[in-house]
């Protein structure tokens, strides 16, 4: 058995936490099964995984190695898949990283018709709402704002989010109405802040004159770090937000939930990329997830302020 099947045969143990199980699936003795793997730690020089008579479980350098050597084989599939032809002929593992509003108002809803076109593909599909370092956590790309602050990585532009100063009719008829920035003195804003002990974001918005970016101080009593909460937040009467436009924001416009204030005051665009590490060969089934993907994030951005008949 060379190292590749070595490795498949720890992939299927770590899956299955079980030696008998796996050698069961992979139609192998349980004593070949366990010598494969007992070779790859001797060749490693570490110890992958903990055996106890209930339970099999993988050490810390078993974790890693596992999840490393899930890539390499899936690399080694595709590479294989590559001369069978045809893109349903693409298999492995996709880690990939986006806002929780759009993994469930974009990609989600429609990722079974990709997974059915693509029955060899795994998705791994994290929703953070913090910056993943795509080397270190092993993500093919990520969804973020703003472009890249590393040299090796690389931006894809998507499109532009748009957003809408809003609150609750709740929060309005309790505290008024904002006619101009120092009127919010007397107001709360829903503060935000993606890990919590950073700065918190204070109240953005272009000046009409000038189109230089103003940053208001934040003021406000209630801090969150999801783009879900930060709706509920002010759906709930907590203060005034500045909510990028997706199907959440409309729904609750609609709905009569929210209504915009300051509108002439109106916050900055912010760009939205995809951004991946910047390597000579990028694996085929990357390339045709982050363009499907892409496929819908764009014409979802471009809906913009309009949708909601807002102020101009």
């Amino acid at each position: 058995m060379n190292q590749v099947e070595r490795m498949r045969v720890f992939l299927r143990v770590a899956e299955l936490s079980s030696f008998t199980q796996a050698a069961e699936t992979l139609g192998l003795p349980k004593a070949s099964v366990s010598t494969a793997v007992a070779e790859l730690e001797a060749d490693l020089g570490t110890r992958l995984l903990h055996r106890t008579t209930r339970r099999v479980q993988l050490t810390s350098d078993g974790q890693v190695f596992s999840e490393r050597a899930r890539d390499v084989v899936s690399d080694l599939d595709e590479l294989t898949s590559h001369f069978q032809g045809g893109e349903a002929g693409l298999r492995g593992r996709l880690r990939a990283d986006m806002s929780s509003g759009l993994a469930e108002e974009v990609i989600v809803p429609r990722l079974g018709e990709f997974l059915e076109a693509h029955p060899g593909i795994e998705v791994e599909l994290s929703s953070t709402e913090r910056f993943v370092d795509l080397a270190r956590e092993g993500f093919d790309f990520t969804i973020r704002s703003g472009g890249p602050n590393d040299s090796n990585l690389i931006a894809r532009p998507l499109g532009n989010f748009h957003v809408v100063n809003c609150a609750s009719p709740r929060y309005v008829e309790r505290f008024g109405r904002p006619s101009s920035p120092s009127d919010l003195d007397q107001h709360q804003l829903v503060l935000y802040s993606s890990v919590f002990g950073t700065p918190k974001h204070g109240f953005e918005y272009v000046d009409p004159e000038s189109g230089e970016v103003i940053t208001l101080p934040p003021r406000g009593s209630v801090t969150v770090n999801s783009a879900g909460t930060y709706l509920a937040a002010c759906r709930a009467g907590l203060g005034i937000a500045q909510m990028p436009i997706g199907s959440a924001t409309r729904r609750a416009f609609a709905a009569g939930e929210l209504v915009e204030v300051l509108p002439k005051l109106r916050p900055p665009r912010f760009p939205v990329s995809l951004v991946y590490l910047n390597r000579r060969h990028q694996p085929r089934r990357v390339r045709v997830f982050m363009d499907w993907v892409a496929s819908l994030v764009t014409p979802y951005l471009a809906e913009g302020r309009e949708s909601l008949g807002l102020a101009p």
